[in-house]
């Protein structure tokens, strides 16, 4: 464990936090946008419904058992990135949603503006902290891993676990409507084009942290 700790640079944990948050911030959007929420919010939140607990606590019950579904694909243990993600996620969700000033918006148009803004700042969170390079969270996890297996695009393989997702969590009564549908088309298109970007613009002031802590470690 300390070994993995050591392997990753301070910047890319900051990096790394600083994705989650804004992840995390667009996938609450979605849900206050009352337009129907992403697949997996649909299943955490049909959950809650069902069973009670926070959206939060089920963002991580589901976590540990897609990302043991990855580790066991990949055959290799889960990064400690990805650990803390599934962690993490889960405790932003709960905090973003307890904030007063983030509701619904009264009108058709702001519930769209709120739609658009979280698919576009949850493709951007989720290239900033896969950019990182400190694990992939659970879900992304095992895109990644279905991508690397099948030879499919990131966007085809989200796309495709976004529909399963979305008709377990249709089942359960989850909030199903036209911006789930909106979301499960534009997502993968939406990260496939933040990725590179974010990793363009982040390595090279990332990987800078190495050299400057090994100067260091040198003294």
């Amino acid at each position: 464990m300390r070994v993995l700790f050591q392997s990753v640079n301070k910047r890319q944990w900051v990096v790394f936090f600083i994705g989650l948050l804004i992840m995390s911030l667009g996938i609450v959007l979605l849900i206050k946008a009352d337009l129907g929420s992403a697949p997996w919010d649909v299943l955490h939140v049909g959950l809650y419904m069902k069973v009670g607990l926070t959206i939060g606590t089920w963002s991580i019950i589901v976590g540990i058992i897609i990302l043991g579904s990855a580790a066991l694909l990949e055959r290799r243990l889960p990064q400690v990135g990805a650990l803390l993600n599934m962690l993490l996620v889960g405790v932003f969700i709960d905090l973003y949603l307890l904030l007063p000033f983030i509701q619904t918006p009264s009108t058709l148009l702001g519930k769209i503006i709120m739609l658009i803004s979280g698919i576009f700042i949850i493709g951007y969170g989720m290239g900033i902290y896969i950019a990182a390079d400190c694990g992939a969270g659970p879900r992304d996890s095992l895109m990644l891993v279905l991508s690397n297996m099948t030879g499919w695009s990131v966007a085809k393989i989200r796309l495709a676990m976004e529909v399963v997702v979305l008709f377990f969590g249709w089942l359960l009564g989850g909030p199903v409507f036209l911006g789930t549908i909106i979301f499960c088309i534009s997502i993968g298109a939406v990260v496939g084009f933040a990725l590179p970007q974010c990793r363009q613009v982040l390595s090279k002031w990332m990987y800078e942290g190495v050299k400057v802590e090994h100067s260091f470690s040198q003294q």
